[in-house]
């Protein structure tokens, strides 16, 4: 028996891991609150003002609650959730704690969001250790940090992500080579990632229902209706599908950094929604400033009240962490998206395109002495502002722009999967 199970527990072809952890944010709460433990905790935005769960505790999500719900709704559920907007820094600190536990083991770690990330421990690549038994050290040191991870493993991404959510919190699901083809059959379509609510009926008019179907399905016939997705569908359904693990993205590999905020009301006049443009390129400014990136795209995101979205870019002429620079140029491209009246949901700014070389980003233009004087002057106030909040908090110093937003925002915070 002792030599059975030792064969059972060879692992012979790729080793694919995709770590998740458990209800991140409200977990860091409770890490940091003792006295929360054990308590329903949300951490969200105000009831009162639109506000979105971010992450429900385990404890409130017995009531119902989960991400994406309206934080009204969430508050029926479980009126007596304790109730956090949460701290994003503090967040983002455990996050990388992790991303150091899975790059000590393996240097092909792909972080997808704060809280996810595949990591590849192929037998023979890094490492001739069982698989296994790495993934078990992980969920162990983990849980020396005071949080705790579930983790899915198998032989592609498609099938670890699965697998890492059938068994949280603090799961280990593993799927054997050879073994993924029964593991996904018979799981409805909607459990695959990039099956969408759309995509899934449209499957389920073709008699497609679970993973087991698209496995079989015709790809010609997929390719008909989906495009060059169909067959794609296909081979990730049968398990077939072949990952890559890319190594770990340093610092100045981040593709964008943004903030973006819901209004608690609609803005509908020109004076209120260029001031919320500038109130938001502050904060993306300051969040450049702190990983040391300057970059040269600007994007402006605009959520209307019918929750459409519409994005506009432009490029400058040098990169630039100053948003007394790249805010003006952030309400310029307002012309394009917006007309006076219309009502504004949500407001984004965001820079892209970053520079190796920081010390470009005073020099956006040629400038006269008087214009280059007064950029300097600007970069200056900036830098002095970002002190102050550091050392006193971040209500220490405000603009007037600051604070006619201070008390009308839902307090949601969203986090960008690219956004460092």
């Amino acid at each position: 028996m002792a030599e059975r199970a030792q064969d059972i527990l060879e692992w012979n072809g790729p080793a694919i891991g995709l770590l998740d952890l458990d209800a991140f944010f409200a977990s860091v709460e409770q890490l940091d609150h003792p006295e929360w433990r054990g308590l329903p905790v949300i951490v969200g935005g105000s009831a009162d003002h639109r506000g979105v769960v971010s992450t429900a505790s385990y404890e409130a999500r017995r009531y119902g609650v989960h991400s994406a719900m309206p934080s009204a709704q969430a508050r029926r559920l479980c009126p007596n959730a304790i109730w956090t907007q949460g701290n994003f820094t503090r967040y983002r600190e455990v996050s990388a704690a992790v991303m150091d536990i899975l790059t000590s083991e393996t240097p092909l770690v792909e972080q997808v969001s704060i809280d996810e990330a595949f990591f590849d421990v192929t037998p023979g690549r890094f490492s001739r250790e069982n698989p296994i038994e790495i993934c078990r050290r992980v969920q162990t040191r983990v849980a020396r940090l005071g949080v705790s991870c579930s983790i899915g493993l198998g032989v592609n991404k498609t099938v670890a992500k699965i697998a890492s959510e059938r068994d949280k919190p603090r799961g280990l699901t593993i799927v054997f080579p050879g073994t993924e083809g029964t593991f996904l059959a018979p799981l409805p379509t909607g459990a695959m990632s990039g099956v969408g609510p759309a995509t899934e009926r449209r499957l389920a008019t073709m008699g497609i229902h679970t993973l087991g179907d698209l496995a079989r399905a015709d790809a010609k016939e997929l390719r008909a209706t989906f495009g060059v997705t169909g067959p794609r569908l296909v081979e990730r359904a049968a398990g077939l599908e072949r990952s890559r693990v890319a190594e770990r993205a340093m610092p100045e590999e981040v593709k964008s950094v943004s903030n973006e905020r819901t209004f608690d009301h609609d803005l509908t006049t020109s004076d209120e929604v260029r001031a919320a443009v500038l109130h938001i390129a502050a904060m993306t400014g300051r969040r450049l400033r702190r990983k040391e990136l300057a970059g040269s795209t600007v994007t402006l995101k605009l959520r209307y009240a019918d929750l459409h979205v519409r994005t506009a870019q432009r490029q400058l002429a040098s990169p630039t962490n100053d948003e007394h620079v790249f805010g003006p140029v952030a309400v310029d491209l307002l012309g394009g998206l917006w007309r006076e009246g219309t009502p504004v949901r949500l407001v984004g700014v965001g820079i892209s395109d970053f520079s190796d070389g920081q010390g470009q980003q005073m020099g956006l233009f040629e400038e006269t002495a008087e214009s280059a004087g007064a950029h300097r002057d600007q970069a200056a106030l900036s830098k002095l502002t970002d002190a102050l909040r550091d050392r006193f908090g971040d209500d220490a110093v405000s603009y007037g722009r600051d604070l006619r937003f201070r008390d009308h925002t839902t307090g949601t915070a969203p986090m960008g999967k690219n956004d460092g």
